[in-house]
C-alpha cells in the first residue's frame, strides 16, 4: 500500500532538556517509556523520538504542520542489561526513572506519569520505534477531537506489514471466540483491520498499549493505569474506564509506528502466559463481577484441555512448528494447574 505523502511544511519536534535548570513552558506530549532489559531495542526507540532515525519498510505516515513539544521519561524497572546507562550516556535530554526491581508495567507507567507535565500522555513500549511525524500526527488528531480521551497508532510489523492493535472491549463470548480461533470463519473477536482504511481515523472499544496516547484531563477524571494489574489488560482497564466516562477512542492511522513485540516477556514466556491469563480473569472479577471470572475461567480449561487433547497432531506437522506447539502445550499444563488460584 502506498502512503500518502507528506505535507508540505517540514514538521518540528521541540524536545526539553531535562537536566537544563532553565523553566520551560509545558510540553504538549509527554512521552512514557517502560524498559526491563531491552537495551538495544530501548536505544533504537529513543532515536525514533530523539534522532528521527527509524529502521522499517520505507513506508511513511502523516506528517503534522504544527510543531510539537515533548518531553521523554523512561523507567528502568530493575534491568541487568546496561540500559540506565546507555540512557543516560546516549539519550540525555530523556529523564531518567531508576527501579531497583520490577513493580510492574502499570506501576511504572504510573511512576512516570506522575511527574510529568504534558498535555498528553503517550505510553510507548521500548520495543517500538516512531515513525516520522508519528508523534504529531496523534497529538494534531487529539487536538482535533476534544471528546477522544486516547488513541492509538497504526502499528506495523517489522517487515511493514499491519500489527493488530485494536480490540473490542472483552466479553466471555468473544473470548470463547478467540480461544478457539473462530474468527477464521467469521470475524467476531477481532476487528476486520486488513479491510480499513489506511488513512482513516475510526473509532474503536481499546487500542493497544504499545503506542497509547491519553488526554491528561481524562487521566485527572478516570484515573491512571490500575496497579492491581502487573502486566497485561491495564489498556484494556483503562479504555473502558474512559467510555464509561463519555470519551471515545480511536486508531489514527497517520501516526505510525514498528513494533518488534514481546521482546521483555519473552524472556520469561511461560511467567508471562500465565500474566496474562491472570489478567484477563482479574479483569473479569473488576469489570464484570466474580461470577463472569469463574465462567471465564471454565472457558480457559475448556480450551486447554482441547489444545492437549489435539496434541498428538503435532507429530504431523514440522519441526519448527512441531517445536512451538508442545512449548505452548507446556504453557497450557502450567495454566490448567494453576487456574483454581489465578
Amino acid at each position: 500500500m502506498v502512503s500518502r505523502p507528506a505535507a508540505d511544511r517540514p514538521v518540528r519536534l521541540e524536545v526539553a532538556d531535562a537536566n537544563s535548570s532553565a523553566p520551560t513552558p509545558r510540553p504538549d506530549l509527554s512521552v512514557v517509556i517502560v524498559s526491563w532489559n531491552t537495551r538495544d531495542l530501548l536505544a533504537r526507540c529513543l532515536g525514533s523520538i530523539l534522532r528521527g532515525t527509524v529502521a522499517g519498510s520505507g513506508l511513511s505516515g502523516f506528517q503534522a504542520t504544527v510543531a510539537t513539544s515533548i518531553e521523554v521519561l523512561v523507567v528502568d524497572n530493575g534491568s541487568v542489561d546496561g540500559s540506565p546507562a546507555m540512557v543516560r550516556q546516549d539519550f540525555p535530554e530523556a529523564r531518567l526513572i531508576e527501579n531497583h526491581d520490577n513493580p510492574g508495567f502499570a506501576r511504572a507507567n504510573n511512576q512516570a506519569i506522575r511527574s510529568s507535565s504534558g498535555r498528553y500522555v503517550l505510553l510507548l513500549n521500548p520495543d517500538t520505534e516512531a515513525r516520522p511525524g508519528a508523534l504529531e500526527a496523534l497529538v494534531s488528531f487529539m487536538d482535533e477531537h476534544r471528546q477522544a480521551g486516547a488513541a492509538g497508532a497504526l502499528v506495523l510489523n517489522p517487515d511493514g506489514t499491519l500489527q493488530r492493535s485494536c480490540f473490542h472491549s472483552p466479553s466471555l463470548a468473544r473470548e470463547l471466540w478467540r480461544l478457539f480461533h473462530l474468527d477464521a470463519l467469521y470475524p467476531f473477536n477481532n476487528y476486520p483491520m486488513e479491510a480499513w482504511d489506511w488513512y482513516e481515523p475510526r473509532p474503536v472499544d481499546v487500542v493497544q498499549g504499545a503506542c497509547l496516547i491519553a488526554r491528561r484531563e481524562a487521566l485527572d477524571r478516570v484515573g491512571l493505569l490500575d496497579e492491581d494489574y502487573f502486566i497485561y489488560s491495564e489498556e484494556f482497564d483503562l479504555c473502558e474506564r474512559l467510555r464509561r466516562g463519555g470519551w471515545t477512542i480511536h486508531w489514527v492511522p497517520g501516526a505510525r509506528v514498528l513494533h518488534h513485540g514481546g521482546q521483555s516477556t519473552r524472556q520469561v514466556a511461560e511467567a508471562m502466559f500465565l500474566q496474562l491469563y491472570r489478567a484477563k480473569i482479574q479483569y473479569f472479577r473488576k469489570r464484570h463481577g466474580r461470577r463472569s471470572a469463574q465462567v471465564y475461567k471454565l472457558i480457559l480449561l475448556l480450551a486447554a484441555s482441547v489444545r492437549l487433547l489435539l496434541g498428538p497432531l503435532t507429530l504431523l506437522e514440522s519441526p519448527p512448528r512441531r517445536r512451538d506447539h508442545l512449548v505452548i502445550a507446556t504453557h497450557y499444563r502450567q495454566l490448567i494447574r494453576k487456574l483454581p488460584w489465578l
